[in-house]
């Protein structure tokens, strides 16, 4: 089943977010290779696909995974979590209809 991954970015957080990031796209990459990455991407802070030091107000992830235990688990692993980009993440069920 799919499930999307909500995450909002703690204020400031850009700095530890550019240090992390090669280990958190290092496992969207392993979900990718698996056929299992759906989308995943950031939220610029500002209405610019380049927010520069704006930065980012958080990301979206959709993938598949066995069970909700399973997302959740793989959302609390998160490079950008145990660095405290993250100050919420949510997970729960996704159903694609488009495209």
């Amino acid at each position: 089943m799919l499930y999307a991954i909500i995450a909002v970015d703690c204020a400031n957080s850009l700095p530890d977010r550019l240090r992390v990031r090669p280990a958190h796209l290092q496992r969207l990459q392993a979900l990718q290779d698996e056929g299992r990455l759906i989308l995943a991407g950031p939220h610029p802070a500002i209405d610019s696909p380049d927010p520069g030091e704006a930065g980012f107000s958080g990301s979206l992830i959709v993938a598949e995974f066995p069970d909700l235990t399973a997302a959740e688990a793989w959302a609390a692993a998160d490079p950008y979590r145990e660095a405290g980009v993250y100050r919420e993440v949510t997970v729960k069920p996704f159903k694609q209809v488009f495209p």
